[in-house]
């Protein structure tokens, strides 16, 4: 099996601990422009986020897995082929995978990979990174009321749950700005999601933007 990866540096050291099949061929393209020299390739992996996929032809109708934890494929207009993966930062690291398919049957690729996989909803968020965004945003609403220091929350968290990074440990390494956009579109549907003002002062602060409330 052939498989062709876009990605950036960060998600291809993730990418290549994952196993793999002995017969497996793995190719890096540095942008979608290369796409069209590797249409032998049984599959392609978009890791990078914010690609252009417009031009769908270059992928030739093979399965396509794109990282786009936000969007979902139908707000993206994209055809059968593609399926949506959660490629944040830490995520690819997991032995399981979510996909959210367009099409039946594209998730055997996984499968040929000896990856396990598990299918879900094409919603915001899939399931992992909405759960840890949430938990992400009660440790700022803790921090906020002065419950505790960033670093106690962390290690209560990891000692508590067993979670291989705590909240603030974990949101440094996905990115505050990804965490805040995904808060913020499942905040329009469910009060749930509200963003805790800690969070917003801080992502004001550390990048001088101003945010929506």
């Amino acid at each position: 099996m052939k498989i062709a990866v876009l990605a950036d540096e960060f998600s291809k050291e993730e990418f290549r601990a994952k196993k793999l099949p002995a017969d497996t061929q793995i190719i890096y393209v540095k942008s979608l422009a290369e796409i069209p020299d590797y249409s032998s390739a049984d599959a392609f992996f978009i890791l990078k986020e914010g690609i252009n996929t417009e031009n769908y032809k270059a992928f030739a109708e093979k399965p396509v897995f794109i990282n786009s934890v936000l969007l979902t494929l139908k707000e993206m207009n994209l055809p059968e082929n593609f399926s949506r993966i959660n490629g944040w930062p830490t995520f690819l690291n997991r032995d399981t995978w979510e996909i959210a398919a367009g099409k039946e049957g594209t998730a055997t690729i996984f499968e040929k990979l000896e990856w396990k996989y598990s299918k879900v909803s094409d919603e915001p968020g899939l399931v992992s990174a909405r759960i840890i965004s949430m938990v992400i945003n009660e440790a700022y609403f803790a921090l906020g009321e002065d419950v505790s220091s960033k670093d106690e929350i962390d290690l209560a968290m990891k000692l508590g749950t067993n979670y291989p990074y705590g909240p603030f440990e974990w949101c440094k390494k996905i990115g505050l700005q990804k965490v805040y956009s995904l808060l913020q579109k499942l905040s329009e549907t469910d009060k749930r999601y509200s963003i805790a003002p800690a969070m917003r002062n801080e992502l004001t602060t550390d990048n001088g933007i101003t945010v929506k409330y």
